[in-house]
């Protein structure tokens, strides 16, 4: 034989002796791949669904009738008529102006507060723990003992708050009966029980950020304000403003400290810190006969909170960089 001769290849196999792929197998590890991420967050947005999306398409249906909650017969379509009617209503105002200054007097110091106790526990400090859990604490505390505590402490002939302020010459506030006094009373309670939530949310962003930044800092001769400013702020950006836009959606719907502290809807007697979520429940769920017009209330508001939300994320984003 020739050395030159090239060898035969051998001959294919056929189909039969060939290795079957497993092609049931196969299909199901495609399936489970591109299939399952649905799958998993499938129960989410079924719940939010049936409990979540339903209800607002249901209010904005039921703004747009004249809807009584009692007698299905006498409901009737009626447009954007409610709507119109709410944009001269001057309660319907009145709620928005206490709404925003109670937000406003609560949510600005709740955040300044939450950041200074954050940066301070991610300091080397005793007991941290102990501390950590501590601040926690009013969160988990029911709002109603809260909304009754706080209303013993301001009262006007016998609260607390009256007895040490005239201890360096005030003069007893009427903090139910005055628009700045309630907004104040109000504020407090929102502020004792959401700085410390918050706080940790903070703190948790905080201790993210590498160690090596701050020695850095430390020997460039920075202080712990420009540190603070410079590189805290900066890197914990998306988590304040995750934390602006939650206390923002919580401070518009304000409705349990505010029904506590007032006994009911109308939030004083000249409705002086009545909020648009009081107002809401006034004209939709007490007066059954205007529960149309309670809709347009809670449509209104979820408007306020999406215009809110945008112009404080957009704030945030251009102040801290």
């Amino acid at each position: 034989m020739s050395l030159s001769a090239t060898t035969a290849p051998p001959p294919a196999a056929s189909p039969e002796q060939a290795p079957r792929k497993p092609r049931l197998a196969h299909r199901l590890a495609r399936f489970d791949l591109k299939a399952s991420p649905y799958l998993y967050i499938a129960p989410f947005f079924i719940i939010f669904g049936i409990f979540g999306l339903y209800p607002i398409i249901r209010t904005v249906w039921m703004s747009l009738h004249n809807w009584n909650l009692i007698a299905p017969d006498r409901r009737s379509f009626i447009g954007l008529q409610n709507y119109v009617d709410l944009l001269s209503d001057d309660y319907f105002w009145n709620a928005v102006r206490n709404t925003v200054g109670i937000f406003l007097l609560a949510t600005i110091p709740q955040i300044l507060l939450a950041l200074f106790l954050a940066n301070t526990l991610n300091r080397g400090l005793r007991w941290r723990t102990f501390f950590r859990m501590a601040i926690l604490v009013p969160n988990v505390t029911s709002v109603a003992a809260v909304g009754i505590v706080f209303g013993t402490l301001f009262q006007r002939d016998f609260g607390v708050i009256n007895w040490v302020l005239s201890l360096i010459s005030v003069d007893a506030i009427d903090w139910r009966n005055t628009t700045w006094g309630s907004w104040t009373a109000i504020s407090v309670m929102v502020d004792w029980r959401w700085t410390g939530y918050n706080a940790l949310i903070f703190l948790a962003a905080m201790q993210a950020i590498p160690r090596d930044l701050y020695e850095s800092a430390a020997i460039d001769g920075a202080s712990r304000w420009r540190q603070l400013w410079s590189i805290t702020l900066p890197m914990i950006r998306p988590t304040l403003i995750f934390v602006v836009i939650i206390s923002t959606i919580g401070g518009l719907q304000l409705f349990t400290e505010p029904l506590i502290f007032s006994g009911d809807s109308l939030g004083g007697n000249l409705r002086q810190f009545q909020t648009v979520a009081m107002y809401m429940f006034e004209k939709g769920i007490e007066t059954t006969t205007t529960a149309g017009y309670g809709a347009a209330v809670a449509g209104m508001l979820f408007l306020m909170i999406i215009v809110a939300s945008v112009l404080n994320f957009l704030l945030i984003r251009k102040s801290v960089r």
